[in-house]
């Protein structure tokens, strides 16, 4: 019984699965379904845009150095601060070298004890001269000799202030390091007990504060070299500040780099624009921008969607809508934005074209087309 009965169950089995593969097989063989939209030209504005990188800085920011060296006693001015050419930043205490010192001190002993002289040799000579026993000229020689005694006096005095101190006296003391710019403190780098070294020929010194004009900021960025030769000096920008949401600043390009640099692989140039912030608009210095360059720009112009365009042999073409049916229609493209096309010649505005797409079955994954 059971020999029959296996065939009888196992052979429509067989069969059931068999069709129901080939079913599924043909279904999937079905070409995709198109699903056609309609769109018409309209008129409209277009614009091509390119976006730098880069951040607002100050056109003018110096670095404020010493002309001593020695150690940061006071600061007399902080970041934020706004400051005016010759105000005081901060006071240096000079540590002055040990055989230095000693040079200058031993400078100075000499020329006391030159002067001492001097002016013990004088006062002989004038009483001398009282009493008509030396000559006008040896009273004149003798004169002579105590000014230059008393200069050299003076002059050691000064080198042992300067080595000492740091300065040699009166208005302009090299300690204290004043503002060479009138602006807004950025930053000062360094804390009061710091070594400070000096700015000489052969060193660049210690930075002790950083200062800038905030009233003339500039935008500095980067533009990859496929779009430098599109833009030009004196173009119109837009910038975009992070730090200031929804904020958009207008600028001028001012500055193109006449030769590039290798950044991650592609050569870019540096750009810089000079931007003019709202009222009310602070600007930090640093902070991160970018700034959108118009290459062109359309106003009022016929334009459809560039998915309703088809190519042949590189001449663009549309297929148009007519009596039910779709015609091909050669047309005359401008302008692109990346969405819309300009529409040269070929459309009048009320015209409808074809835009293809794919369509998903509510019940299954989406067919393919034949041969995919």
């Amino acid at each position: 019984m059971r020999r029959i009965l296996l065939p009888l169950v196992l052979v429509p089995g067989v069969l059931l699965v068999f069709a129901v593969t080939v079913a599924f097989l043909y279904w999937q063989s079905l070409p995709e379904e198109e699903e056609v939209t309609l769109v018409s030209p309209a008129i409209t504005d277009l614009r091509l845009e390119t976006v730098a990188t880069g951040a607002i800085v100050p056109r003018v920011e110096i670095e404020i150095k010493s002309r001593v060296s020695g150690i940061l006693a006071e600061v007399s001015a902080q970041p934020g601060q706004q400051v005016h050419a010759g105000d005081l930043i901060a006071t240096i205490r000079v540590v002055p070298d040990a055989a230095a010192l000693q040079n200058a001190q031993s400078a100075v002993s000499a020329a006391d004890i030159r002067l001492s002289a001097a002016a013990a040799e004088l006062d002989r000579v004038e009483s001398l001269a009282k009493q008509a026993a030396a000559s006008r000229a040896e009273l004149d020689r003798v004169r002579t000799e105590h000014a230059l005694a008393q200069q050299e006096r003076n002059a050691a005095a000064s080198r042992l202030r300067i080595v000492r101190d740091g300065a040699a006296g009166g208005r302009d003391v090299s300690t204290d390091i004043r503002s060479t710019l009138e602006g807004m403190v950025l930053d000062v780098p360094v804390e009061v007990g710091a070594s400070i070294t000096e700015t000489n020929t052969f060193s660049a010194g210690t930075t002790i504060a950083l200062v800038a004009d905030m009233s003339d900021m500039v935008f500095e960025g980067r533009v990859d070299e496929s779009e430098v030769g599109r833009i030009r000096e004196g173009m119109p920008i837009e910038v975009t500040v992070g730090a200031l949401r929804d904020a958009r600043i207008p600028g001028t390009l001012e500055y193109i780099a006449p030769k590039g640099a290798l950044v991650d692989g592609t050569v870019q140039f540096q750009i810089r624009a000079a931007i003019t912030p709202g009222e009310g608009q602070f600007v930090r210095a640093g902070s991160s921008a970018n700034a959108r360059i118009v290459l062109d720009e359309r106003k009022g112009v016929l334009a459809v969607e560039e998915g309703a365009l088809r190519f042949e042999a590189g001449q663009p073409y549309v297929e148009l809508a007519s009596g039910g049916a779709f015609t091909r229609r050669d047309v005359k493209v401008g302008l692109s934005d990346g969405m819309k096309i300009e529409v040269l010649d070929g459309l009048v505005e009320g015209d409808q074209v074809k835009v293809e797409g794919r369509k998903r079955e509510p019940d299954g994954p989406p067919r393919r087309r034949p041969g995919r």
